[in-house]
């Protein structure tokens, strides 16, 4: 339990004494004073002084003016409606004490306020009937005496009366004394309450502080516990940073070599491999391939394969004498094509004018075979000469014919078939440069496939590298951020270091039972459990482990609650579903849909629905016709004529014979132009 402490050390002590207790006087020369904030009724004293006694009795005297002094604003509200139900205000049960406890704390209604409190009784209230006779005085417009006529008049028939009222008085005296005896009494056994009531606080004022002391030296113990686990803790940390510092210097010796040290040690990484194998064994490989393919493909070799296209290839005709172009060889194969047709027409024309004389002579040896016996039986010379005439104007027609084929048709028929002596040749010709390029195109796919092959491997190699970079790259990220994490954790760890070497917080104090203005959180926390009306003055650790308590368990009970709630849930639908089961056997037989309508509706409906397409599917056709018609129309000035003529019909008749007349006049005048 926190204290705030108050020290008073002044050059006068007497005055210090004085200012905080004023019937001690000058006995005192150094005051000690420690208010506890738990309850503001309580202070305790304590000192040096010159006598124990004294200082008891200054304790007391101060507590009991002091409690009095809070007892009389704290009750005061209290006292006050008190007071007011006892004079029979009706209004009175409904009042509430603590709304007038305002009222006292002011100087200025505090001695009305405590003789209102004290001396006012029911006596002082007039009744009914008092009221009643008074109101009637008042009604009679009679003069009424005031205070000062009244005491005057009271004066003067005072002797009259002294006789009398003796012994009334008498009794009013005894009376008075009585109540005073009782008031007496009451405040006797108020003020022992109040004795017993200090003697109970001074007691448990007392077991508190044993109860403190032991909480101090449990509390120490913890501290001394916690320190200890602190200690311990701090080695297991150490211990585990000093094997992540070995890890890490074994992780860097992976990546860092000294000058003069050989790789004599596992590679683990793919750039520790040596490439100097891989690189001379890759030169090797394309000087083989350089060397095959200089082998393969010499010089010319490309424009061999390249000029043995179509155009050096033509048929040549005889009666064309150009200047051949291009290479000797070139003009030489020409020259060749060119000697071999003509060599070839040449005998072709001889071989068909020997053709021609073989086929004239077996001709008209036939002739003559067939035809011997008919000119034995002509007679005559007459009839031999016409016969004769007649045969030679055959033969003239004959030589006529051939003459034409001889000079048309033969020759181009010759020179077609000159020109195609050469396709053997070409063909040849094109059928090597062909096993050429296959042979030319299968090296080069050779060739093109190692040198795929070797850039597969020098991508794959860079993809490796790639690969193997990014994650060296990620975990340098990764070590980077431990790095800083680890400095953020060391400046942590450091000035909780430095926190808790301090004096203030090393040293054990003891801990408030109130909770402090400063805890914000506990505050909330007590404001959030209590509500807006809370029922303490002061809020403690120990009434908020309570609410909290008690939270928890009403948090359990409404749990509880639930769960049953739940299980009754289910245990209504488990025996609805029941229901419904049996309602649905009951309604439907076994086999029958169940039908969320009526039957003959849902008959009604579909045939609606039905004759509904119909209509859409009528009136979408007969959209489509008038479409169609009006297309027509456009396209056909004589029928929109003829239906303009029939509207006029059925519409207009004046119109319709105004434009037949004109038709008519129009048609006769027609055969006059």
């Amino acid at each position: 339990m926190k204290r705030r402490k108050f020290e008073f050390l002044s050059p006068s002590p007497a005055k210090a004494a004085q200012f905080l207790f004023p019937a001690v006087g000058e006995g005192c020369f150094g005051v000690q004073v420690l208010f506890s904030p738990t309850d503001p009724f309580e202070s305790y004293a304590g000192g040096f002084l010159r006598s124990p006694e004294t200082l008891e009795n200054v304790v007391e005297n101060t507590c009991n003016i002091q409690y009095q002094q809070v007892k009389s604003v704290m009750d005061g509200g209290a006292r006050f409606v008190e007071i007011l139900k006892r004079t029979g205000y009706f209004k009175a049960n409904s009042l509430n004490g603590e709304d007038f406890d305002w009222l006292f704390e002011t100087l200025e209604n505090k001695s009305f306020l405590e003789w209102f409190c004290t001396a006012l009784n029911e006596h002082n209230v007039l009744s009914e009937e008092e009221l009643q006779s008074f109101n009637a005085l008042q009604k009679l417009s009679k003069p009424i005496l005031g205070e000062e006529a009244l005491n005057e008049v009271l004066k003067i028939s005072k002797p009259l009366d002294m006789n009398t009222n003796n012994c009334e008085e008498e009794e009013e005296t005894l009376k008075t004394l009585e109540n005073e005896f009782q008031a007496l009494k009451k405040i006797k056994q108020i003020k022992i309450h109040r004795r017993n009531k200090l003697q109970i606080m001074a007691s448990a004022n007392s077991f508190l502080s044993l109860k403190v002391k032991e909480s101090g030296e449990e509390k120490l113990k913890i501290l001394k516990d916690g320190q200890r686990n602190f200690t311990a803790m701090n080695i297991k940390i150490n211990n585990e940073l000093q094997i992540l510092t070995e890890g890490v210097k074994k992780l860097a010796s992976f990546f860092d070599v000294a000058a003069g040290q050989d790789l004599d040690y596992h590679p683990v990484l793919l750039t520790q491999l040596p490439l100097d194998n891989y690189l001379y064994q890759e030169e090797q490989s394309t000087g083989a391939l350089t060397s095959y393919t200089k082998k393969q493909f010499f010089q010319g070799i490309s424009e061999l394969v390249e000029s043995s296209n179509e155009e050096n290839f033509q048929l040549v005709h005889i009666s064309k004498t150009s200047n051949y172009e291009g290479s000797s060889d070139i003009c030489d194969e020409r020259s060749e094509l060119a000697r071999l047709q003509m060599a070839y027409i040449c005998t072709q024309h001889q071989l068909i004018q020997q053709q021609a004389k073989n086929l004239s002579m077996r001709s008209g040896l036939q002739w003559a075979e067939k035809n011997i016996s008919t000119l034995k039986k002509i007679h005559g010379k007459e009839n031999f000469e016409a016969k004769i005439s007649s045969l030679n104007n055959e033969i003239a027609k004959i030589k006529i014919d051939l003459s034409q084929i001889n000079s048309g048709a033969l020759p181009s028929l010759i020179k077609e078939n000159a020109e195609l002596l050469n396709m053997p040749v070409v063909k040849g010709d094109f059928d090597l440069q062909i096993a050429r390029q296959d042979y030319y195109t299968s090296r080069q796919d050779q060739i093109c496939n190692q040198l795929i092959k070797q850039k597969a491997s020098f991508e794959f190699l860079q993809l490796a590298y790639e690969i193997e970079f990014r994650k060296l790259r990620e975990n340098s990220r990764l070590l980077e951020n431990m790095v800083q994490d680890l400095k953020l954790s060391n400046d942590i760890l450091v000035r909780t270091i430095e926190t808790m070497s301090e004096p203030s917080i090393a040293l054990q104090r003891t801990l408030r039972n109130t909770v402090e203005p400063k805890d914000i959180a506990a505050h909330r926390m007590c404001q959030l459990l209590e509500g807006r009306n809370p029922k303490q003055l002061f809020r403690t650790y120990k009434r908020l482990e309570e609410m909290a308590e008690k939270l928890h368990l009403d948090s359990i009970s409404v749990l509880d609650q639930l769960v049953l709630a739940g299980q009754e849930q289910n245990h209504l639908l488990s025996k609805m579903d029941a229901d419904l089961t049996i309602l649905h056997d009951s309604i439907y037989r076994k086999g029958e849909s169940v039908c969320l309508s009526n039957q003959q509706l849902s008959e009604q409906f579909q045939q609606l629905e039905f004759e509904l397409n119909k209509i859409n599917q009528l009136i979408a056709d007969f959209l489509a016709d008038i479409k169609a018609k009006k297309d027509i129309l456009e396209n056909n000035k004589v029928q929109e004529m003829e239906r303009k003529l029939c509207v006029f019909f059925f519409n207009d008749e004046e119109r319709l014979k105004n434009i037949v007349e004109t038709l008519e006049q129009q048609v006769e005048a027609q055969p006059n132009l």
